[in-house]
């Protein structure tokens, strides 16, 4: 079984901005349960489809197939959920580890997270200046549950 150990943290200043380079993402979700999400993405050039499981702490399953562009583009287009999460990821290396930081558009747009995917759950990470609040286990900030929640619809 694939696993994807990963910890999420808001980013608090844009001292990151200029140490990666960014590809637009844009994804959709055909399943958001809890239990399972099925997600299309279409990045740089190339379609996806991912499954992951339920996460538990920072740990979930996670399966991802490399599919045609095309078929990915239409997915998005004609059956994934409203609204479609569109961003721009940038990836940095920090300390041997790669960091990817997303900043969203659209009706997410002005959240920011940073994502460092890890080894195992108790690897040590050494954590950028510019990382802020860790919210990996605060389920509003999955992608997954920004649809039906965006971020521009939060409260204060």
């Amino acid at each position: 079984m694939a696993t994807e150990i990963e910890r999420k943290f808001l980013v608090k200043d844009d001292t990151w901005r200029g140490l990666g380079e960014g590809d637009h993402y844009r994804q959709g979700y055909l399943s958001t349960e809890p239990e399972r999400t099925v997600r299309v993405r279409a990045a740089a050039g190339k379609g996806y489809l991912t499954i992951k499981g339920k996460t538990v702490k920072a740990t979930r399953a996670e399966y991802e197939y490399v599919i045609p562009l095309q078929d990915a583009d239409a997915m998005l287009d004609e059956l994934c959920e409203r609204p479609l999460i569109e961003k721009t990821r940038y990836r940095i290396d920090h300390q041997g580890l790669v960091w990817e930081v997303d900043e969203f558009e659209g009706e997410n747009a002005g959240l920011v997270i940073a994502e460092v995917e890890l080894a195992s759950a108790e690897q040590v990470v050494a954590l950028p200046a510019w990382v802020g609040e860790e919210v990996t286990a605060d389920p509003r900030y999955y992608n997954s549950n920004l649809i039906a929640n965006p971020f521009s619809r939060w409260a204060g």
